[in-house]
């Protein structure tokens, strides 16, 4: 594999572990597109050690508020350590939530991707599940803040998370549709999405780490981290200022038109 080739999917999956559009789709598309070879697991254990650097290089100050929140809870209002923005359930939420995700990844993960990296079953996820998130975030209320998340909220976030292994689903694009559906605000469930995020990617690249270790990290693998944390950073960054002023919407649209592509490239070929 060459850097150019290492950086592009880094950026893929940079790009869509965060927003709505599935980093798995897209790093199987685009080998498929481009007559790659396939990177390997090693590969794929390096993009998602990049983004997983992505978001807890963006919400580490918020990984410290939600458990200041909770030693305020632990030691009460005489030995509080200082006033937090978080509710202290969030961290049991985001634990709730994180079961069903990571019960799913152990067990159908890899039998998943493999059974549904034909192109035009991706397409068909693609399309679907962007309808969906499209119908969500026009239809129903979203007036409800973190502070507000059920336990039973969170275990139905954790669920649609679970759905995300089939490829064209996308993890943030179920766990998004999710708390909008629930009524969670744009950026609410955008947040809450990308704070699941942590505990489920560093799950995914702790267990996979050793066969990185094992295979080598050459210069291609080094670029591809590189590649996928600076862009996962700043998509996280700029998609919560987008979702506030413009919503969803867009990404449904990009989900159609490569949904159009896969298909005029699977029929002219």
């Amino acid at each position: 594999m060459s850097i150019f080739q290492s950086i592009t999917l880094g950026i893929l999956q940079g790009l869509g572990e965060f927003l709505p559009i599935s980093s798995t789709a897209h790093l199987i598309l685009a080998p498929w597109f481009f007559g790659w070879s396939d990177p390997g697991l090693s590969f794929d254990v390096a993009l998602h050690v990049g983004t997983l650097l992505a978001v807890v290089g963006f919400f580490w100050r918020d990984w410290l508020e939600i458990f200041k929140s909770v030693s305020n809870s632990v030691l009460h209002t005489k030995y509080k350590i200082q006033d937090t923005k978080y509710n202290s359930n969030l961290l049991w939420l985001l634990v709730i939530a994180s079961v069903p995700g990571a019960i799913f990844g152990m067990l159908f993960d890899s039998k998943a991707e493999a059974a549904f990296r034909n192109p035009l079953l991706i397409a068909l996820t693609l399309s679907v599940v962007g309808l969906i998130l499209y119908l969500v975030d026009k239809y129903a209320v979203h007036r409800k803040e973190l502070g507000k998340l059920t336990k039973l909220d969170a275990f139905w976030i954790g669920l649609s998370q679970a759905v995300a292994i089939i490829p064209g689903v996308s993890r943030s694009g179920a766990t998004m549709t999710a708390g909008l559906f629930l009524g969670l605000s744009r950026e609410q469930a955008a947040r809450f999405s990308f704070l699941l995020s942590t505990p489920i990617i560093f799950g995914a690249a702790i267990v996979k780490v050793p066969h990185l270790l094992k295979a080598g990290i050459d210069a291609p693998i080094l670029f591809g981290i590189l590649a996928s944390a600076i862009t996962g950073y700043f998509a996280i960054k700029y998609m919560l200022r987008f979702i506030q002023k413009v919503g969803y919407a867009p990404f449904f649209w990009y989900r159609l038109a490569l949904v159009v592509v896969i298909f005029a490239v699977y029929f002219t070929r």
